[in-house]
């Protein structure tokens, strides 16, 4: 089992940033490929960014490729999530996640979640 906890959502201008963090805590942490996946009002959730256990691999949606930058510190077991350049489009609740599959870009594929921080981008 393992528990996530998401943290750093806020209230952020067009053009500003941001950092997520997710705290991770249960099973070695660095054995999962961390996620993050985002959903907006009347929409899917969808994928925004994976990262292996080392760290030295990640995955990025082309919707925030260069602007977004996903990392993970194992010895704090958490992961994090650097937007950048944000726009009115990338306003959702953002989750992490864990799973076993590499890199995966698919919701069913990740076996644990967390609760979900909001993130407003103000035009």
């Amino acid at each position: 089992q393992v528990r996530l906890v998401e943290s750093g959502g806020e209230l952020v201008q067009a053009g500003g940033s941001l950092r997520l963090s997710c705290a991770a805590s249960g099973q070695t942490f660095n054995n999962y490929v961390m996620g993050w996946f985002r959903q907006a009002p009347g929409k899917e959730r969808e994928f925004v960014a994976a990262i292996i256990g080392s760290g030295r691999s990640t995955s990025y949606a082309d919707s925030v490729k260069g602007r977004f930058t996903i990392s993970r510190d194992n010895a704090k077991n958490t992961v994090y999530l650097h937007l950048n350049s944000l726009k009115p489009e990338d306003m959702a609740v953002y989750y992490c996640a864990a799973g076993r599959s590499w890199l995966s870009q698919r919701v069913h594929e990740y076996d644990y979640w967390g609760q979900g921080t909001q993130v407003t981008v103000s035009s």
